[in-house]
């Protein structure tokens, strides 16, 4: 999982297995990303898949705002309890910068299909694609 800052440039990384669903990853993906008091992020834009009550929580304990578009939910559905998450489309549109990390960082094919067996070496060679990417963006 990858964290970017507001011009798609990665600052925080979390190398996992596959078998486990992206909301589960997403607080260890945010602790990874390091700031100073002054710099921490005000909002996390995210697509439905991180669309969860402890998630949001979380994210509120932390003082920052969350954009995530909710599930289509059943006919019928209501809340438990509260009302719905506020949700800004115009916030929301600015998530392409986060898909276009994505494929800067997919344009290195050893990253692509994870040919490796053990987490670290994978993580490496992610690693070194988004210092490459970052090294590219700085000679702009």
């Amino acid at each position: 999982m990858l964290v970017t800052d507001g011009e798609g440039l990665p600052i925080g990384l979390l190398v996992e297995s596959a078998q486990k669903s992206e909301v589960r990853l997403a607080e260890p993906t945010l602790a990874t990303v390091r700031v100073g008091r002054r710099c921490r992020p005000g909002r996390v834009t995210a697509d439905r898949g991180y669309d969860s009550r402890a998630f949001r929580r979380a994210l509120g304990r932390r003082g920052i705002r969350s954009c995530i578009p909710q599930r289509k939910r059943p006919k019928g559905w209501r809340p438990r309890r509260g009302r719905r998450p506020a949700f800004d489309a115009a916030q929301y549109r600015e998530r392409y910068k986060v898909e276009r990390a994505f494929s800067w960082l997919l344009s290195y094919r050893r990253v692509v299909v994870r040919w490796e067996r053990h987490v670290g070496v994978y993580r490496g060679f992610v690693l070194f694609a988004l210092a490459l990417i970052c090294l590219n963006r700085l000679l702009q």
